[in-house]
């Protein structure tokens, strides 16, 4: 039985906790970690699950339809909607930005750069889609 992919709130980031759900689930979805047509929690049951506002998941959700990654249907939820591949101009463009994450979360930890390039290596030869949870991890909230 494969785990839901999971969501984790950095208590403690910059970034609005908004803006948290909507990239990670934006990342999943591109990663073809939540396929087309799935369902996604409801706004109120991921709201609970990660400690949040009803209004934080509804925004990120509301984000995630305006650019077209999910569909919300009254009785059917929020669903995946089908995805394009992205051209390699996006790809790189999405790649440079998650590297430009790392190396700013890496800093905040007090990393140098062998220690980021280790990590990073680590991270290549690890297992590729290892199984995750769309639930938050226990404390994340």
């Amino acid at each position: 039985m494969t785990a839901e992919p999971a969501i984790r709130l950095e208590p403690g980031s910059a970034v609005p906790p908004y803006e948290q759900v909507r990239h990670q689930i934006a990342d999943l979805i591109r990663h073809g970690l939540l396929p087309a047509g799935k369902k996604l929690p409801p706004v109120r049951q991921l709201a609970a699950d990660l400690g949040v506002a009803n209004g934080t998941v509804a925004r990120a959700y509301q984000e995630l339809e305006a650019s077209g990654l999910v569909t919300t249907r009254r009785a059917a939820g929020t669903r995946v909607a089908a995805v394009t591949t992205l051209t390699p101009e996006a790809r790189a463009a999405s790649l440079l930005e998650r590297a430009q994450e790392y190396v700013l979360a890496a800093r905040q930890l007090g990393a140098d750069d062998p220690e980021l390039r280790a990590a990073l290596d680590a991270a290549l030869a690890g297992p590729a889609g290892a199984a995750v949870t769309l639930v938050p991890e226990p404390g994340s909230g």
